[in-house]
């Protein structure tokens, strides 16, 4: 469970190019080969990132996707392109789809599987935050960010100035904050966690799950910042109105959304009714 179009207008996150290419070479390092997974909570389809260092003959693969054996095939088939073998699987977290891929494209590439859930893990090392991962040169730091999920993790390619934000900042829209393994505060900080790497940190430019490359990201995650601080301020006044239950907030504070996605609204209003609980503002 994924993105949520929270706002009418789709162009509404800084530097979101509306003919921003979503499949092929994306920065130096990175190359994104698109899932036929399209689906109002996925977008256009889940973003797999091939990694790798030009010239080297070591690729990383983050988030294979689906399990969808066309899809896997043709990841591999593009690292192979360029003469590289797929030296490990990144996720950014466990959400099927972005991970349910992971085990055939690891039988596919002979490759281990690499998450912070163990449970997700093909092989003897995990992930976690403070991590460096190498490959062929590459270097990519493991950014903590839960919130999304507790699991969420995002990858700084310093050489690139790029994230891969999983699930955390999407390429339109914004996101689910899946109550209750994801949790507002915890969200809110790995805002500001990637906030801090676009301010000094080097970082310039978003590579999301789903939808489209931000080259703003600094414009992007105060975007985000700003969107939340909204929509929790929405929920506590709803909540003062008399609206109790998630229910009720999501029909007075997401009416402006298309009702297909209020079950999803729902998980991120949970999320926010448990926030405002622990801050002692209900």
């Amino acid at each position: 469970m994924d993105g949520i179009r929270e706002t009418k207008d789709d162009a509404a996150l800084p530097g979101r190019p509306m003919d921003e290419v979503r499949q092929g070479r994306v920065t130096d390092r990175a190359a994104c080969v698109l899932a036929p997974n399209p689906s109002p909570m996925t977008l256009d389809g889940t973003n797999t990132w091939i990694l790798a260092e030009p010239g080297a003959s070591q690729a990383i693969v983050v988030d294979p996707g689906p399990e969808d054996e066309e899809h896997l095939r043709r990841v591999r088939e593009a690292a192979e392109r360029e003469g590289r073998r797929v030296a490990a699987i990144l996720l950014t977290h466990g959400h099927p789809d972005h991970c349910a891929g992971a085990a055939r494209l690891a039988g596919l590439t002979g490759s281990p599987v690499r998450a912070l859930d163990p449970r997700l893990r093909l092989g003897e090392e995990g992930l976690s935050g403070g991590d460096v991962v190498e490959a062929g040169g590459l270097r990519i730091d493991v950014i903590p960010t839960p919130g999304h999920t507790a699991d969420s993790l995002s990858f700084l390619i310093p050489a690139d100035g790029a994230v891969l934000t999983g699930d955390t900042v999407l390429g339109r829209g914004t996101t689910v904050v899946a109550h209750p393994d994801g949790r507002l505060g915890d969200y809110l900080d790995s805002l500001r966690r990637l906030r801090a790497l676009t301010d000094g940190g080097g970082a310039h430019t978003v590579l999301p799950g789903h939808g489209p490359v931000l080259r703003d990201a600094q414009g992007a995650i105060d975007y985000y910042l700003v969107h939340r601080a909204k929509r929790l301020a929405q929920v506590e006044t709803a909540v003062e109105a008399g609206h109790r239950t998630a229910a009720e907030v999501v029909a007075h504070v997401y009416a402006d959304v298309d009702r297909s996605l209020w079950p999803a609204a729902e998980l991120s209003v949970m999320a926010q009714l448990e926030y405002l609980r622990e801050h002692g503002l209900t």
